[in-house]
């Protein structure tokens, strides 16, 4: 059963070119579906589209976004912020800038649960507690009283993945929740998300440019050029045998470290320009 369905979303810079292009993608219930693409490619503008957190400068010229069974394009704005409130939840990119400088980490994790969800205060703090301890967090009472500048990097993010869970949302939008973290970390955040992932049977809507973690933690991807998706498919099949041109040459420019000499392959001009005048013309 679909929980999300993206429909010919299209959205521009207002008064200036496309940024989406007809996108249409689905994201079942217990899914882990990953956004993949170069840079600009549009993964993360669908995943504020279906939050509602675009900039203000980008509008959506057309489609549908149904989130189970409700076209939210339809819906008034404090409407739309209620059902998306209470349903979805974003792991942002850079956890240092998405956490407040100026507040403890026990508030933030709680004002969610007590302003959209109307729990009690303590209720909420009881939550957060046993949220760090599935986030592996040493001592999370005392973490609860701190600042964001008094953790490490991989802390702060293991807090956002934490508050992410915290109201038990049906979909979550991973927006490449890992790059702003060393090599070491990464993997350890990766396999958190997955096994909290399966543990809560939370949809997952993970944006990354990195086909090694698609890899390890989705079951099917949509693969973006200039805000289309040119390849829908399982992630084992992708792996296999990609359909589309660009696919292929994608997956071919990921580094092989099973053999650290072999020379990187860029994607072929000609296969740019192919895909170009695809996404443009076509």
């Amino acid at each position: 059963m679909s929980f999300l369905e993206v429909r010919n979303l299209s959205a521009r810079v207002k008064g200036g070119g496309p940024l989406l292009r007809d996108v249409s993608l689905t994201v079942q219930v217990g899914e882990v579906r990953g956004l993949v693409g170069e840079s600009g490619a549009g993964k993360s503008m669908i995943g504020k589209a279906v939050l509602g957190i675009l900039p203000k400068a980008v509008e959506i010229t057309g489609g549908k976004i149904v989130l189970d069974g409700t076209d939210l394009l339809t819906l008034p704005p404090a409407v739309r912020r209620v059902k998306v409130g209470a349903s979805c939840a974003l792991i942002p990119q850079d956890p240092l800038t998405a956490l407040n400088p100026s507040r403890r980490i026990g508030v933030q994790i709680t004002d969610r649960l007590v302003d959209i969800l109307g729990w009690t205060r303590q209720r909420a703090e009881e939550r957060a507690l046993a949220l760090l301890g599935e986030v592996q967090i040493t001592d999370p009472a005392r973490v609860l009283r701190q600042y964001p500048h008094e953790l490490s990097g991989g802390m702060r993010q293991r807090i956002l993945i934490a508050s992410a869970f915290a109201a038990e949302p049906k979909l979550i939008v991973a927006d490449e929740p890992t790059t702003a973290l060393d090599v070491t970390v990464q993997k350890q955040i990766l396999k958190l998300i997955a096994a909290l992932q399966a543990r809560h049977g939370t949809a997952l809507l993970f944006v990354t440019h990195d086909l090694g973690v698609v890899s390890k933690v989705c079951q099917n991807l949509s693969v973006l050029y200039a805000g289309k998706v040119v390849e829908d498919s399982d992630v084992a099949d992708f792996f296999r045998a990609p359909k589309h041109p660009y696919s292929a040459a994608l997956l071919a420019a990921t580094p092989k470290y099973s053999d650290p000499s072999a020379g990187l392959q860029p994607v072929p001009d000609a296969v740019i320009a192919a895909v170009r005048t695809e996404v443009e013309h076509g």
